[in-house]
Formats: C-alpha cells, structure tokens, sequence
C-alpha cells in the first residue's frame, strides 16, 4: 500500500487571479485593515504622516500599524518575523497590500511612536468590548476573550473603566518590552542568504552520501565474513 503522495513542485497550478479572493469575508485583517484606516494618525501623535516631498517616500504609518496589531493578535514577538511574515504570510500580504518593509524599519516605526501605540491599542480593545465582532464568536485580545455586544457586561462604569484602561496600558507596555528585547537579543543572529543555505544543503548531501558508503561497505563486509564463517573459509584480511 502506498503513502498519500503530493503533487510535483515543478507542476503548474492557477492560483486565483486577485489576492482578495484567498481572504473570507469574516476574517479579522479586514476589520484590522478598515479599523486603521479611520484613525486620525496625525492627531494621535503619529510621525510621518504626510509623505516627504524629496527623497525616498517612506511608508504609510497606517500600514505599519496594521502589521504591528496583526502581529499582536497572532503572537509575533520580533521585528525580524513581522518582516519574514510578510513575505510568506497570505494574511499579511493582503493587509499589507504585498508591502515588505524590513525588519529596521519595522522596529524604528515601534521605537518611533511607542505612546502613540498605547492609545490605538485603548481604542482597538474597547471598540472589540463595545461591539460585537467577527460573526459574533469570542474576541481575544491582549489576552482576554470578549463576548459579542449581546453580554450582559457591556456596560462601564468610571471607575472600572479607568482600571481597564490601565491594564491596556500594562499589556501594551510588556508587548513593547518583550519585542524589544526580542529585537536586541536578535541582532546577534545573521539572516542565512541563499548562496549560504544552498551550501548548506550540498553540504549535508555529500555527508548523507559518505554515510550511505559506509553503510553499504559495512554491509557488504558482513555478508562476506558471515558467508566464510558459514563455508569454513577465512575471510580476506582474517589470520590463518
């Protein structure tokens, strides 16, 4: 009985002709991606909110905030994998519109707008607390899950919602932390280039290969030992 087997790497396939078409109607980057885009990034304290008029254009804020709250919501601790994501993350290729920003400019945005940060988080995790989001399921974020707008716990008093705002706060500041971190501990790390990784690979071809040899002559050496001892014949190199 055979395995189940895939399809060739070389074959052809027609992937669907608009990126669109690989995103539900209900997932979460299309409420990230219109959230983002109704925020008044200026008065939110927000740098380079208005394009450069010489030199290289730099990127949207807005869509280096969407990567930052994507990331947040799905566990992305560092700069490095936000960039990686990019590239390789359907997901993060239609919010970022195929945008591949690298991981220091990612980082310089975070380091750039930390405040600013703290207040779209307050108002992303109350906008999930007072409406009812994603086909009315449990909305987690930062760490704690919301019922849609039918709960009976909508409704905030002052007081509790000072300290919820404060635990906002909180979340935020150790996600900020805990990237940063992840970023310096990471800057030790090099980034393998193709030329390196092919290497590699042949490397540990030719290593398999040698392995191979030796096992093939480890056989055959006791196929010829056991054949003599079995017909009362020394076998070459055994003492008479």
């Amino acid at each position: 009985m055979n395995y189940i087997g895939g399809e060739s790497r070389e074959q052809r396939i027609f992937f669907p002709e608009a990126l669109d078409e690989y995103i539900g109607e209900d997932n979460a980057v299309r409420f990230i991606d219109a959230y983002v885009d109704g925020l008044q990034m200026e008065e939110l304290g927000f740098k380079q909110t208005a394009p450069k008029e010489t030199g290289r254009p730099p990127y949207d804020p807005r869509d280096l905030l969407k990567l930052y709250i994507y990331g947040y919501l799905n566990r992305v601790r560092t700069s490095r994998m936000l960039e990686r994501e990019c590239g390789r993350n359907v997901e993060l290729m239609w919010l970022m519109r195929k945008l591949g920003p690298d991981f220091k400019t990612i980082a310089d945005f975070r380091k750039e707008n930390r405040q600013s940060f703290k207040r779209v988080f307050r108002q992303f995790v109350l906008l999930c607390k007072g409406i009812g989001l994603l086909g009315g399921e449990l909305v987690a974020v930062d760490g704690s899950k919301f019922k849609a707008v039918n709960s009976g716990q909508k409704n905030f008093s002052a007081k509790k919602l000072e300290k919820r705002l404060g635990e906002i706060d909180q979340k935020v500041e150790r996600y900020l932390d805990e990237m940063e971190r992840a970023d310096q501990q990471d800057k030790a790390a090099q980034e393998i280039t193709a030329a390196e990784l092919k290497h590699k690979i042949e490397q540990l071809q030719a290593a398999q290969g040698q392995v191979r040899r030796a096992v093939r002559e480890t056989q055959a050496q006791w196929r010829e030992t056991n054949f003599a001892h079995r017909c009362g014949q020394p076998s070459d190199g055994a003492h008479a």
